[in-house]
This record gives C-alpha cells, sequence and structure tokens, in this order.
C-alpha cells in the first residue's frame, strides 16, 4: 500500500468515524450516570430490598407495582397532589412568562438590566427560596398574613389546609421558573418579523389583537417546549414541599400528606422508611408518567408544525 493509498483511507476513516469519536464520552457518561441507575433502579423495583440490609433482598417480581397501584392510598393521594400543583403552576408560569416577555420586547429604558434580573429567581438556591418563602406564609409572623389583615381578612394556616399549602408551594415554583420560561419566550418573539407586525397595524389591530392573533400563534411550539420542561419539574416536585414544613413531618407533606407529592413520597419510602424496593417501583412509575406525557406533547407540536 503506498503512501496516498494510506493518507487516503485514513482521510475516508476520519470522515466515517471520527463525528462517533467526538460524542462518544458523552454517550459514554450517559450510559455510567444515566442508563445504569435506571436499569438498576427497575432490578431493584423487583424486589423487597431494605436499604440498610441489602444483600437480604427477595424477589417479589411486579408485587410492589401491583401494591403501589392497588392497594396504597397514599400513593394515589400524592399523585392528586402532584396533578393539582402543576395545575397551579403550569399555567400562571405559561401567561405570566408571556406577559413579561411581551414588556421586555418593548423598547423600554435598560431592558437588558430587567431581562437578566427576571433569570435572578431561577440561579437562586431552591432550599432559601424555600425557606423564605415559608417564613413569607408563616401562620403566625408571615408577611403574607400581615397584608391580609391589613385588608381585613383573617389569618390563615397556610400549612394546614390542602388548597392553601398548594397555593403556598405554587407560589414559590412560579416565583422561581417564571424568568426563564419568559427569556424563551422573547429569544422566539424577536424572532417574529417585523413586516407582520406592521401589516397588522395597516389593517387596524390593536396592540392586544396584535398579542393574541400573532405573536402567540407564532410562538406555539415555545409553549408547548416550556409546557412540557414545567410538567417535568413538577414529576420531582421534592425541595419545596419537603422544605416548607421542615421537621417530623417533612417527609409526609404535612400532618394530613395535603402537600405530598409523588417525588416526596419516593423520599419517604426510600429514605425514611428504607423500603428501596418500593421507592424504586414509585421511580420507575414517575420516568413512564415522564415519557408519557413528553411523548403527548411532541405528537401535539408536530401537529400544530403540520398543519
Amino acid at each position: 500500500m503506498t503512501t496516498a493509498d494510506w493518507r487516503e483511507r485514513r482521510h475516508r476513516w476520519d470522515t466515517r468515524y471520527a463525528p462517533y469519536a467526538y460524542i462518544a464520552p458523552y454517550f459514554l457518561l450517559f450510559a455510567v450516570f444515566g442508563l445504569f441507575p435506571l436499569g438498576y433502579t427497575a432490578w431493584v423495583s423487583l424486589h423487597d430490598r431494605n436499604l440498610l440490609d441489602g444483600d437480604a433482598a427477595t424477589w417479589v417480581g411486579l408485587g410492589n407495582y401491583v401494591r403501589l397501584v392497588t392497594a396504597d392510598p397514599y400513593f394515589w393521594n400524592a399523585m392528586g397532589n402532584t396533578v393539582s400543583l402543576w395545575l397551579l403552576t403550569t399555567v400562571p408560569q405559561i401567561l405570566f412568562a408571556l406577559g413579561i416577555a411581551q414588556l421586555l420586547n418593548r423598547r423600554i429604558r435598560s431592558r437588558t438590566l430587567f431581562r437578566m434580573g427576571v433569570l435572578l429567581p431561577n440561579i437562586t438556591s431552591v432550599a432559601a427560596v424555600t425557606i423564605i418563602f415559608a417564613q413569607l406564609f408563616g401562620r403566625d409572623f408571615g408577611l403574607v398574613n400581615w397584608v391580609l389583615e391589613l385588608f381585613g381578612a383573617g389569618r390563615v394556616d397556610w400549612q394546614a389546609g390542602t388548597a392553601s399549602s398548594h397555593t403556598a408551594i405554587a407560589a414559590m415554583v412560579v416565583w422561581r421558573w417564571t424568568g426563564y420560561h419568559a427569556l424563551i419566550f422573547l429569544a422566539s418573539m424577536q424572532a417574529v418579523p417585523t413586516s407582520v407586525y406592521e401589516a397588522a397595524r395597516l389593517d387596524g389591530a390593536s396592540q392586544w389583537q396584535q398579542f393574541w392573533r400573532i405573536t402567540v400563534p407564532m410562538l406555539r411550539p415555545q409553549i408547548i417546549f416550556s409546557t412540557v420542561i414545567a410538567t417535568t419539574g413538577n414529576m420531582r416536585l421534592l425541595a419545596e414541599p419537603l422544605l416548607f414544613n421542615p421537621g417530623a413531618a417533612a417527609a409526609t407533606g404535612g400532618s394530613d400528606r395535603q402537600f405530598q407529592t409523588a417525588a416526596l413520597y419516593l423520599y419517604e419510602q426510600g429514605f425514611t422508611k428504607y423500603d428501596f424496593g418500593y421507592a424504586s417501583a414509585i421511580a420507575w412509575l414517575l420516568v413512564l408518567a415522564t415519557v408519557l406525557v413528553t411523548g403527548l406533547s411532541y405528537l401535539a407540536a408536530r401537529r400544530i408544525r403540520t398543519d
């Protein structure tokens, strides 16, 4: 083989296999820290296994899943709380983010500073945010109750009730993530051709009509993306309900499990009761639910693009 033939072959190899070599580290890391934990969790979910005594695991097959779905009211209570918090967080996040993005898209002074500012809640520690909001929604000395009393309303024990606790936790999530979605919408708004708005103004469309009939329809893929992100985040909502009521009832989400999410129920089973097999079954049901929601959102986005 001549030197020219060898160089030509090496060039073909480089063109064909070099891209795979470049992306190989990602897939190796994903296999070690992503696929292996998922597979191992699935294997553990088929056993009756205590976290403190892993060698004494007993094969139960689908027993954990059957008990979880058919004989565990606490799990369905946690799923109900998760759905409730999803409704209370996702819809306000999207609406507030659209409004903020619309304001930041206008020619206002120091808009770069405002654009940076809306992202500050997202980069703040979730533990710090939850602790501060828990103080704000405190029953005796909370700022929210103080404001309510100024308007003649009585004090609210935010942690005691289902609706009140969900409202307080949803306020934390909305405050923390609205800016993130607003920047996504803002970037998409800036990509809309100005000629479309000029034509609408010539036709007599008001600012409100331009927003709902031009801006929002053209942001459908981004709205669906933000909805998927908010949904998957809510599926693993843990820190907010866990730190909202620290103490003996932290893992149960209140004295009556009024704000215990599915992820918090997983934490209770795995790290307070040490039932690792049962907790792994909960984790896999959450994975399947997340995949289902993501798939439906993808099909919806594809249908919108097709139409």
